[in-house]
């Protein structure tokens, strides 16, 4: 699975996992698709990643931030890079931790200015453990993984970084799966945002999502969204899916 952000993860945050199948001799190669459909909104992203020997993983992702009821669009282009300090999410008591990073660029900053963001560049960085607990809910496996994330980030980026009521901040992100099937996970995911921005409250971001992973190289998620209000139209909740190749 794939952030929108292009990191491995969940739909919304980063988890401590790398992506792809690589080993600790091996390469690997991930690309993802992602469109969500909010009420006012639309989001599509296109990522890829390289995993190099289950060590380090660099990313790069392009969004686009549709404006339907406003008009225009918002593109971000967001550089990742990860690397796992210790660990591993199956058999280490303490599961996999990792450190990371997403510098975000905007393509045009002209409405997150407007609305009062001090730059149209930032950079988050965030450390996440990530553990697979074995017959911890009815007999079914669970992962569970928290992220620690420092950003100045408006709406993830797309809405600028800074503004008038803050800049940098620390902010917690936590998800949990269960595994009703060997393929088949059912999970919820929660994120703190930054409220940076007077004219344009900014909400946690909080997701219900089922990913289904056909074998080892192929993932299709699909997740209900709440992600509040988003530049003064409130209540933005709709559905999204993402499909993953890993190699």
């Amino acid at each position: 699975m794939s952030a929108i952000e292009g990191a491995a993860g969940g739909g919304l945050s980063p988890w401590a996992v790398l992506t792809s199948t690589a080993s600790e001799s091996e390469l690997g190669v991930t690309a993802s698709a992602t469109r969500a459909r909010l009420d006012d909104y639309r989001l599509s992203v296109i990522g890829t990643s390289v995993n190099i020997h289950d060590r380090m993983e660099f990313s790069i992702a392009r969004q686009t931030f549709e404006l339907t009821t406003l008009g225009g669009e918002i593109e971000q282009d967001i550089y990742g890079g990860k690397a796992r300090l210790f660990g591993d999410v199956l058999y280490h008591p303490l599961g996999i931790w990792s450190v990371g990073v997403l510098h975000k660029r905007l393509v045009d900053g002209t409405v997150p200015t407007a609305l009062g963001a001090d730059d149209t560049r930032g950079t988050d960085a965030y450390i996440s453990a990530s553990k697979l607990l074995f017959n911890a809910f009815l007999g079914r496996n669970v992962l569970v993984n928290g992220t620690l994330r420092n950003t100045s980030a408006n709406q993830g980026g797309l809405l600028g970084f800074g503004g008038d009521q803050g800049g940098r901040d620390w902010v917690a992100e936590g998800s949990v799966g269960v595994f009703i099937t060997p393929n088949w996970i059912v999970g919820t995911e929660y994120r703190q945002k930054p409220d940076n921005l007077s004219v344009a409250q900014e909400d946690d971001w909080q997701s219900l999502y089922s990913a289904y992973f056909f074998n080892k190289h192929v993932s299709l998620t699909g997740a209900w969204l709440d992600l509040g209000d988003i530049a003064g139209l409130p209540s933005q909740r709709g559905g999204y899916v993402s499909l993953q190749a890993a190699f």
